[in-house]
């Protein structure tokens, strides 16, 4: 940590509108930025992303493959139980997250960081996987969660709008567009 910032944080970070947007908040709120990819099988451009990272000011970005943890610990696992999301559906993403924050927090500790941030949203269920799994590995670690954050809820209050707004305005390239926000998440699963 240098004196001009608040400290080290790992971000979650899918080179996304969302995450992009946040780190570049985190960097405007004086935190010292360190980015983490997970490889869970998704087709990503892992460099572009890491550019993109390292643009937007980020100071280090790690991508880490977790593809073999992710499908020997935890979808072996699902497939052998019949695990279904009401009877219906795949666990790819919820699946995904222990691992995903397992290697954030190793992450996060080689780099000597205080707090971990991702880029869930403040309703759903993931924010829940995440930071269950970040306490259980080191519980000490601070989560610095920005959509339940007041003054991040307040400077993007329009939600999706506001960050591509904010985005413009702060030279963030995005691919997303106001007739088209949203982004889906893959991996193996």
């Amino acid at each position: 940590m240098t004196e001009s910032t608040k400290g080290k944080v790992c971000l979650a970070y899918s080179g996304g509108l969302d995450t992009s947007c946040i780190l570049k908040w985190l960097i405007n709120q004086g935190y010292e930025v360190i980015c983490f990819l997970a490889d869970c099988g998704q087709e990503e451009d892992f460099k572009a992303a890491e550019q993109k990272a390292l643009k937007v000011g980020a100071k280090k970005v790690y991508i880490e493959d977790i593809k073999k943890e992710f499908v020997e610990e935890f979808c072996w696992p699902a497939i052998q139980c019949n695990a279904l999301y009401e009877g219906l559906y795949l666990l790819g993403t919820s699946l995904a997250r222990p691992p995903i924050a397992r290697a954030q927090i190793r992450v996060a500790q080689k780099e000597g960081c205080f707090a971990v941030s991702h880029g869930c949203t403040g309703k759903g269920n993931d924010q829940v996987r995440f930071e269950l799994a970040f306490k259980a590995l080191q519980p000490s670690i601070k989560v610095i969660a920005p959509w339940r954050d007041p003054a991040f809820l307040e400077k993007f209050a329009g939600g999706r709008n506001s960050l591509l707004e904010y985005a413009s305005q702060q030279g963030i390239p995005v691919t997303s567009t106001k007739s088209k926000p949203w982004s889906m998440d893959e991996n193996l699963a």
